[in-house]
Order: structure tokens, then sequence, then C-alpha cells
């Protein structure tokens, strides 16, 4: 959040200083608005514009990527402006060097201007403010299958329970005639259950007895 704000700051005084530095003077004296946008491709001339077709409108350009930049928080529109910026400069300076067959700087008014300063300026502001910005923070996607696995966690681990409907080692002395297990296999609590039919659980189906209901020594009757 901080990196963000400092980057804005920075980008924006970038591109104020760009903005302004047409309206300062550039070269002799002369200010970077009275040179045209078409003589940068095609040549400097003697002949003067208007602010809105000189040098000017590149810039005012770069200013309106800046500000869509820091609003986006995008490091990459703010570069792109500081490039724009820093461009057409050095465009210019090509031009100017090529009509005057050399490049000065003196301290009397002649030469380089202060204009072109605020422009090498402002054009390295707004890079400095891209790099120094921390951009718009970056969302994750959760793939399916963990997303799922964090919804709903399994249980824990652990050996596998009973399958539903056995019986315990519990059940084994029970008393005749009826079962004791667990029913639910997530469920601890222990039922007592009546006798199944044959094979549903691994106890005899009926209990040991006569079919009157008298229990059987196992003799012979009489």
């Amino acid at each position: 959040m901080i990196r963000n704000v400092v980057g804005s700051v920075l980008a924006l005084a970038g591109a104020t200083a760009a903005v302004w530095s047409p309206f300062r003077a550039w070269y002799d004296g002369r200010h970077g608005s009275d040179y045209p946008i078409g003589d940068l491709f095609t040549g400097i001339t003697d002949s003067g514009t208007g602010a809105v077709g000189s040098i000017l409108l590149p810039f005012a350009f770069a200013a309106l990527v800046t500000l869509l930049g820091v609003v986006l928080r995008s490091r990459l529109l703010v570069a792109t402006a500081g490039v724009i910026v820093l461009g057409f400069t050095v465009l210019w300076m090509v031009r100017v060097g090529q009509a005057e067959g050399s490049l000065v700087v003196s301290g009397d008014g002649r030469g380089l201007g202060d204009g072109v300063a605020n422009a090498v300026g402002g054009g390295l502001l707004l890079l400095i403010g891209a790099l120094v910005m921390s951009g718009r923070p970056k969302h994750h996607r959760l793939d399916p299958a963990a997303a799922r696995q964090h919804t709903h966690p399994t249980l824990d681990e652990g050996p596998p329970p009973e399958p539903y409907g056995t019986g315990t080692e519990a059940g084994a002395g029970t008393e005749a005639g009826t079962w004791t297990g667990t029913r639910d296999p997530y469920d601890s609590e222990t039922r007592s259950l009546p006798y199944a039919a044959p094979g549903r659980f691994d106890v005899p189906a009926e209990p040991p007895g006569d079919p009157d209901g008298r229990p059987s020594d196992g003799g012979p009757r009489s």
C-alpha cells in the first residue's frame, strides 16, 4: 500500500513536469510548444505552431496514461508514459542536433534550456514511480480438488470401521436370542438387536433348544 502511494506521487510529479516542460525554453529560448509535432519526424523548421499541435500533444497523452495507471495501480501504464516522454524528448534532441549541427549548453540562455531538463526529469520520475509501485494484488485461484478438500474435510485417519451390521467381540458372550454390536460404523453406542435371518450375521438364525423353547442338553430325546 505504501509503495503504491509513493510510486503514484512520483509518477504524478513526473507527469506534471513533462506537461509543464513545453511552456519552458527548449533551445535558444524557443519554447517547446513552438515546435510542431510533425517536425520531429520530418526535420526541425522555423515555422511555429500552437500549443495543441506542438510537442505538448504526446506529453499530454503521457499524462493521461499516467493518471489511468495510478487509478488502476498499473506499473505497466506508468512505465509506458515514462517511455513516451523520454522517447519524444530524445527524438526532438536528435532532430535539433541535425538542424543545428550540434547541441550546446550555455548559461546565457543559448543552447538547451530548462524545458528539456524538465522533460527528461519527468520521464525519469515516471519510470522510478513505476518501479516503486507494487501494483495490484494478485489473487491465486484455488485448485478445485483442494477447494473440495478444504470445504469438506475428511475424517481422521485410522483403521476402517466395521461393516454395517457386524458384531463385535462383546457380542460373543451375550445372552442367547440377542446380538450385541454397532449398527452404524460411525455410532459408538452399543445396541442389542434380535437375531436376523440366516446369513445376515455370523450367528445362528435361532437360539439352540427344542421347538417348545426348552433348552437342549445335547442328549437323546425320550
